[in-house]
């Protein structure tokens, strides 16, 4: 219940929904006893008076007698079914309240995760895959609503129930009451053991079928590459074990399952025999009537389901608390990167590195090693440099993605970190080197860094991205929807459309993190110059490992195992025999080739 702790604080949030849901739990415990106690009463009324009845036998007051009988006994019917009707409406109450409680903290636990996500840093995601992230918003709340919601309802259920009733047995007849209650801790114990068997083989199956879908998904993207080495048949073998691996699973579930109903029914049918045993005995000697052994079975069967209850509901509250641990995990995981001052004013866009240096935490590999340059406000610079050699750490580094282990990175002259993140990245325009476009409408993605664009200056954004010729081409144009990934889309136009998307917000920096490579050199071009033109007074920061793309920069560093190898303009790197100069012949020589 540790981990269970931190919900207090919705519970408390909610307490009306807890308090009414705990009124209407015990008004509709009340409701549930009294039909057994006019049962009782049915029932004596009829025995007591049995002898009356037959001594009238010949009499005109025999059929009167009957007639008084009979409406009693009518009368004890439509009052059972008025307070039947009576506790159907609070059982209704019941999960109006708690159930939509445990609706709320769910809605309310599921937006409380999702935020903190998001305030996370990058490296939060380096070090955690997509499918547990999305495990702990989905399947962890679910099993949390589950205790919130069934949990605590059932479980309210049994300890009211057991509280009034128990005394109510007991004053009937003490012996009775422990004769009828031996066998259900034994239910109990056998539903929960049982119970935590069938959930361990419920997680297997779903372990099986999360392994055949993946294997499924898997053949089916990529069909074209299975068809091409002829590798159907293997496909279809590798299918059949993964299906047949399934079918065992569910099929070991299923005996579970089919030994688990006949448990419960003989051990409820033990107590129901013990009632009436002992019972018929306690009326041999007069101690009590048939109706009280009536009552005791009625007992006997409303007791069932709430010890039934207890070894589900443990077993909840142990994968509830699984669960929340999980969460727990996530929500205590702090955002280092935060403001010190938190500074919002508009950038005129100096960035100055200053002897930066950079580690990875998860790989311990050092991707910057004492970097230091300075870009002036509506300056370009080029930083060129092989696969690897921490090109896109500085871009993550520019945007406070990630803060630098040594060294300071100022924007005019202020220290990064003191400036507040949302509102320095809101004028920021960057293209990732991992393109990334959502499945919505051209309109919608070029639009996504702003509150409104209008169509104008859509078209604009995607004339100086050199894509609005393509777009316009399609039959539904900026309304065109893209599929998953923009996967509707080729390499270049996901790209062009990525910078579309920067240039929209009219940022007062612009980062190109290697958002080039997809697009020939003839669309590169165009696309430069239109930046060369729309960045005339703004500062951008152009990341490539193709130098024709350093051409309209004003300067120009070279990154080799993360050092400074070189720095210059275009002209003055290419008169040196230096690593810039041989990277320029090596991708000539290679786009002759191409050509």
């Amino acid at each position: 219940m540790k981990e269970l702790s931190y919900l207090n604080k919705y519970f408390i949030r909610y307490k009306s929904y807890l308090l009414l849901g705990l009124l209407f739990v015990i008004l509709s415990t009340i409701f549930q006893i009294l039909p057994a106690q006019l049962v009782r009463y049915a029932l004596d009324l009829v025995a007591d008076n049995l002898g009356t009845y037959k001594s009238f036998e010949g009499l005109e007051l025999q059929e009167v007698f009957r007639e008084i009988i009979n409406k009693s006994i009518v009368f004890y019917g439509v009052l059972i079914l008025v307070i039947a009707l009576l506790r159907g409406v609070f059982l209704f109450l019941v999960r109006q309240t708690l159930i939509v409680m445990s609706r709320h903290i769910e809605y309310d636990l599921k937006n409380e995760i999702y935020t903190h996500y998001q305030s996370l840093p990058l490296s939060f995601y380096r070090s955690n895959n997509t499918g547990d992230l999305m495990s702990r918003i989905s399947e962890d709340v679910s099993k949390v609503r589950m205790y919130i919601g069934p949990a605590i309802m059932y479980g309210l259920n049994m300890v009211i129930l057991a509280l009034i009733l128990l005394p109510v047995m007991f004053s009937i007849s003490v012996k009775l009451t422990l004769y009828a209650l031996i066998p259900l801790p034994v239910l109990s114990l056998s539903i929960y053991f049982v119970n935590n068997i069938i959930n361990k083989r419920s997680e297997e199956i779903q372990e099986s079928l999360s392994d055949l879908s993946t294997f499924v998904q898997e053949a089916f993207s990529g069909i074209r590459v299975l068809k091409s080495f002829a590798r159907e048949q293997d496909s279809l073998e590798r299918f059949t074990e993964e299906s047949d691996h399934y079918k065992k699973k569910s099929l070991q579930l299923t005996q579970v399952n089919a030994m688990f109903f006949p448990l419960i029914m003989s051990l409820i049918g033990l107590s129901t025999v013990l009632t009436i045993f002992v019972g018929g005995t306690e009326v041999i000697k007069g101690t009590l009537t048939i109706g009280n052994i009536a009552e005791f079975i009625l007992y006997v069967n409303l007791l069932t389901w709430p010890v039934t209850a207890l070894g589900w509901v443990t077993s909840i509250i142990q994968r509830a608390a699984a669960s929340q641990k999980r969460i727990n995990q996530f929500l205590k995981t702090k955002n280092h990167i935060v403001s010190e001052e938190n500074i919002e004013r508009k950038i005129e866009g100096r960035v100055e590195f200053s002897h930066v240096s950079f580690t990875y935490a998860d790989s311990g590999s050092k991707a910057l090693k004492d970097i230091s340059f300075v870009v002036n406000p509506g300056e370009s610079i080029a930083i060129i440099g092989t696969t690897g050699s921490g090109k896109s750490t500085i871009a993550n580094l520019v945007a406070r993605m990630i803060d630098p282990t040594e060294g300071t990175i100022t924007i005019d002259d202020i220290d990064l970190k003191h400036y507040n993140p949302k509102h320095f990245r809101n004028q920021l325009g960057s293209v990732p080197q991992d393109v990334f476009l959502f499945s919505d409408s051209i309109y919608n993605n070029v639009a996504f860094g702003l509150d409104h664009l209008d169509e104008q200056k859509t078209r604009e954004a995607l004339n100086n991205a050199d894509l609005l010729d393509n777009v316009m081409e399609f039959p539904k144009q900026l309304e065109t929807m893209l599929g998953e990934r923009g996967i509707t889309l080729s390499g270049g136009q996901k790209q062009r459309l990525s910078i579309a998307r920067a240039l929209a917000k009219e940022p007062s920096l612009l980062i190109l993190d290697d958002c080039l490579s997809a697009v020939d050199t003839k669309t590169e071009n165009n696309i430069l110059n239109s930046l060369k033109k729309i960045m005339a007074n703004k500062t951008s920061i152009i990341i490539s490992h193709r130098v024709s793309s350093a051409k309209l920069a004003d300067k120009i560093i070279v990154l080799d195992d993360g050092h400074i190898i070189e720095s210059g303009t275009y002209e003055e790197l290419l008169a040196t025999n230096g690593t810039f100069k041989q990277l320029h012949e090596k991708q000539l020589v290679s786009k002759e080739i191409d050509e």
